[in-house]
């Protein structure tokens, strides 16, 4: 039976681990479009001890939802993204996407990182172009399904500009056009506004939304910032502290999301309730690396 409790205006409902013989996706009658079902990973340098970062987690992604992966530092956050992914093998438990086992990357799963990952060398056009070259679609096509996405995210006039002569925000505008014009299913973005100033970082959480409304997906969004998860996600998994596990499951429902709700009672509330989640987290996390 799932538990819910009610805190103040948030509905927490706790994570029921899925034990048993039986198959998670059989169980969820098809409504859950990725599935993590009790994965662990475990990193074994070449040097230094092994290091479990994910313990047993289980968890289920709905179709077209945006689900944010909320802890602390080194809670295994992208690791769990970069197995959805298929970057890292899945050792332990099993990850499904559409029923069907992950085992690699594929073009149903588009990632942005934090760190842009541009070709300098490029200009945004070309950045933009270059998976398309790689689908060998006809030029015409790739021409335009570029330019499409250019406009999309809001450079327009700036196709032949090279990243050196781009902002930040400019950067990961090009870095998302890039992911999108693949046409996933599923956007996988591992802190992609980490690394932007204040203003910028909000702005480009407004730009996403709206990206995310005119070309629905299902998203994963990697952050470790409670105000920013809970403007954007429709639900927010929040991670204990190292090995990761699923915590609670926050159902996150604000109706219309605009810069406005930022200012409202019921946002401040929100985010004091989820910070109350993860703070005793954040605490556990640093005195594991306390000498």
């Amino acid at each position: 039976m799932l538990l819910v409790r009610r805190t103040g205006p948030v509905r927490v409902a706790a994570h029921r681990r899925m034990r048993g013989a039986g198959c998670a996706w059989g169980r969820m009658n098809g409504t859950a479009q990725i599935v993590i079902d009790r994965v662990s990973h475990t990193y074994r340098p070449a040097r230094g001890r092994a290091v479990l970062a994910l313990s047993d987690v289980s968890l289920e992604v709905r179709p077209r939802e945006f689900l944010a992966l909320l802890g602390p530092s080194g809670c295994g956050k992208s690791t769990l993204l970069y197995l959805v992914g298929g970057f890292l093998p899945t050792e332990t438990g099993r990850i499904l996407v559409e029923g069907k086992p992950v085992v690699k990357p594929g073009p149903d799963r588009g990632i942005v990182f934090q760190h842009f990952a541009l070709f300098p060398w490029k200009t945004v056009r070309s950045n933009i172009l270059y998976g398309l070259e790689r689908q060998k679609l006809p030029p015409a096509e790739r021409t335009k399904r570029a330019q499409d996405f250019i406009n999309l995210v809001g450079l327009a006039g700036f196709e032949d500009s090279y990243p050196s002569q781009l902002s930040g925000g400019m950067k990961q505008r090009t870095a998302i056009a890039r992911t999108l014009a693949f046409d996933p299913n599923i956007l996988l973005m591992d802190e992609p506004f980490g690394a932007l100033d204040a203003q910028t970082r909000s702005l480009m959480q407004t730009e996403l939304l709206n990206i995310w409304k005119r070309t629905p997906k299902t998203v994963i969004f990697v952050t470790h910032d409670v105000q920013e998860a809970v403007y954007l996600a429709d639900r927010i998994a929040v991670m204990s502290a190292r090995p990761g596990r699923i915590k609670t499951i926050v159902e996150n429902k604000f109706g219309e999301r605009d810069a406005s709700i930022l200012r409202s009672k019921e946002f401040v509330e929100r985010v004091d309730e989820i910070w109350n989640l993860v703070r005793d987290e954040a605490i556990k996390a640093q005195e594991t690396k306390a000498p």
